[in-house]
C-alpha cells in the first residue's frame, strides 16, 4: 500500500442517503485516508440498495488503488450520473476496499455518522 494511504474500520453506523432515499446503511464501512485529501466512507456493497445505483461506462485509473468504476444513482426525483464508485479489483496494497463503494458527497448525496 502507498505510505500515504490508510485504511480502517469506520466506527459506528454510517448512512448514505440522496433523492430522499436511504440507499445504505452499515456497520461495516471502511474509511480511506489518502494523503491531504478529506476521508472517503466506503460501504460494503451488501448494504447498499443496489436497485438505486446503475453501473456506467465511465472508468478512471488511480496509480495506487486500481481502475475504478462508476454508478449513478437513480431515484424518483433525480439521476445523479457517476455519482458513486467502486473498485472492483484494487491493487493489492489496498484489496480491502474490494467490494465496497463510494459515493461523491454534495448537495443531492448525504454520507453521515449516525
Amino acid at each position: 500500500m502507498a505510505d500515504h494511504i490508510k485504511i480502517r474500520k469506520a466506527g459506528g453506523n454510517w448512512v448514505v442517503r440522496s433523492g430522499g432515499a436511504v440507499l445504505g446503511e452499515s456497520t461495516n464501512a471502511l474509511e480511506l485516508s489518502e494523503g491531504d485529501y478529506p476521508p472517503v466512507i466506503y460501504f460494503p456493497r451488501g448494504d447498499i440498495a443496489m436497485a438505486f445505483l446503475d453501473r456506467t461506462e465511465k472508468t478512471s485509473h488511480c496509480p495506487h488503488k486500481g481502475d475504478a468504476t462508476y454508478f449513478s444513482i437513480v431515484t424518483r426525483s433525480t439521476t445523479l450520473e457517476n455519482a458513486a464508485w467502486s473498485y472492483e479489483t484494487p491493487i493489492d496494497g489496498v484489496s480491502e476496499i474490494a467490494g465496497h463503494i463510494a459515493f461523491y458527497v454534495g448537495e443531492q448525496v448525504a454520507v453521515e455518522q449516525v
